[in-house]
């Protein structure tokens, strides 16, 4: 697994989707606030960062929780471990991003 991490706004999550593109990988977000649903404005999420020369990049752990449900850092690594299982077997890398 290669890892992103650094300073919020300094384009991380682009930088990860370019990566992954280029090694047949997917993106798997580290961030504890962008797995909330209808959140977009205050944690940062910009989808178009997702997109490499017009395609998608898959990602994980975005949206997956609706605001106001409990979720703590053992919900986070039972996702995080099904996420990274499920690209590692189909023969992917992961980029962990956060």
């Amino acid at each position: 697994m290669i890892t992103v991490l650094g300073p919020t706004a300094t384009g991380k999550t682009s930088f990860a989707a370019m990566l992954a593109s280029r090694l047949n990988g997917e993106v798997i977000s580290a961030d504890s606030r962008q797995v909330y649903r209808d959140m977009n404005i205050g944690t940062g999420k910009d989808y178009e960062d997702y997109k490499v020369d017009g395609k998608q990049i898959p990602y994980h752990l975005v949206d997956i929780i609706n605001a106001g449900e409990e979720y703590n850092v053992y919900e986070y690594q039972k996702d995080f471990l099904n996420a990274y299982n499920d690209i590692t077997e189909r023969g992917k890398t992961a980029v962990l991003c956060g």
